[in-house]
């Protein structure tokens, strides 16, 4: 056994028996669902490592599921692998059955497959992506959800099967960026999609959540309140106490503050939780947003979540001008933000963006140098080439934590 080895043998992260989870549940509290998928995390880590999944067993699997669901046989042709995205593995599929309605005619119609793999950047609950692309429907454009296998009951791991949608996240004069980092989608087609991005976001926060009861496996925020803000951030430190390689003294610190200035929320808003460029198709030709993709991390909360995340550096280019930077690669953040509280009639408040700011900082951090770390490590992801890659921006990440961290605190 070489040194290698022997260091993964011993890590209790890579090999957490119940003693282990059961602390770092009871140090952490969060939300019920959010704490069923970190526990099922870490009790399947002891498991065996990523195993590709044949396509073929993938569309049996989907076929079984679906049949279960609208009671009769259905089939499944022209299965794919879907590129795209860091955490899920994705398959495009053509589903053969009666439609949506009690028809009786074959029809075809184009569908996505989205399951976990063994192991995942982002763990969250198929669930909760499946109910807030519910929540959302006719709000903005986003993909249309029909199933789910939230137990992995016909799939290898938990799933859900929405509908396909046109367009692409890349502009094709500049497609070789890596999940939007610095997208530059130049000055004509940005000034079509600026106001759509903005005017998006905007409607999302509007929306009334104490009447989407379709999103029963989210705790509902009291507004006034900041338990859920505590919640969050303590999901976000558990799962850097559950992924990470080593300790930085500094996600302690961190933390802390982040728990003892958490701010009550003022107006509760269904919060994306991943907002910025390379989240969003769009018809190059039009100019028009077709689809919001990746609500794994959706949350409902508070709308300077989105506002900051949006606005991080990571996901900025700077304009034609050479100096200005533009947030999401649409506008800069104070445009950005005037524009938001015009379409959206809500506040935007400065010291729940500095707040916001050090969060978001935050779970970049545990992203990269926890869970993307500790994926890649343990052999469990089928995007291994890609993970190492954002691991290497940990460090500088981790660096722009401490600054923006450091600042706030003058």
């Amino acid at each position: 056994m070489n040194a290698l080895d022997r260091l993964i043998k011993s890590d209790i992260r890579e090999h957490p028996d119940q003693s282990f989870i059961d602390g770092v549940r009871a140090r952490f509290p969060t939300e019920k669902e959010i704490d069923v998928v970190y526990t099922r995390k870490m009790q399947r880590r002891n498991g065996p490592g990523f195993q590709q999944v044949k396509l073929e067993d993938l569309a049996a699997g989907a076929e079984k599921l679906i049949s279960e669901n609208v009671g009769y046989d259905v089939k499944i042709s022209e299965a794919k692998w879907l590129s795209g995205g860091a955490s899920k593995l994705q398959m495009i599929f053509v589903l053969h059955w009666r439609g949506p309605g009690k028809g009786s005619a074959d029809i075809a119609t184009r569908l996505v497959l989205r399951m976990e793999p063994a192991a995942s950047v982002t763990e969250s609950s198929r669930r909760r992506e499946f109910q807030v692309l519910k929540a959302v429907e006719g709000v903005i454009p986003a993909p249309i959800p029909y199933w789910m296998d939230a137990e992995a009951k016909f799939l290898p791991y938990p799933g859900i099967i929405y509908s396909f949608c046109n367009g692409v996240a890349k502009p094709s004069n500049d497609a070789n960026k890596v999940s939007g980092l610095g997208q530059n989608y130049g000055p004509e087609l940005r000034k079509k999609l600026a106001p759509q991005f903005v005017g998006m976001l905007a409607r999302l926060h509007q929306m009334d959540t104490t009447k989407l009861t379709v999103m029963e496996s989210f705790d509902q925020p009291k507004a006034g309140s900041n338990e859920a803000v505590i919640k969050q951030v303590n999901a976000l430190r558990r799962l850097w106490e559950e992924d990470r390689l080593e300790e930085e003294p500094l996600m302690e610190v961190v933390y802390k503050w982040l728990i003892k200035n958490a701010p009550p929320i003022d107006h509760v808003s269904v919060v994306h939780g991943d907002y910025r460029n390379g989240n969003f198709l769009f018809n190059e030709d039009k100019g028009e947003i077709t689809a919001w993709l990746d609500w794994e991390g959706a949350v409902l909360g508070d709308r300077h979540r989105d506002l900051t995340y949006a606005t991080m550096v990571s996901f900025q280019h700077l304009a034609e001008d050479g100096k200005t930077p533009l947030s999401s690669g649409m506008m800069p953040a104070d445009e950005l933000f005037a524009a938001y509280e015009k379409a959206s009639g809500l506040k935007v408040d400065p010291e729940r963006l500095r707040y916001y700011g050090v969060l978001n900082r935050y779970l970049v951090m545990v992203l990269i140098l926890g869970a993307s770390a500790r994926a890649s490590y343990g052999a469990k992801t089928h995007q291994d080439v890609l993970l190492n890659y954002v691991i290497g921006i940990g460090f500088p990440s981790l660096s722009d934590l401490r600054d923006y961290f450091e600042e706030i605190l003058k």
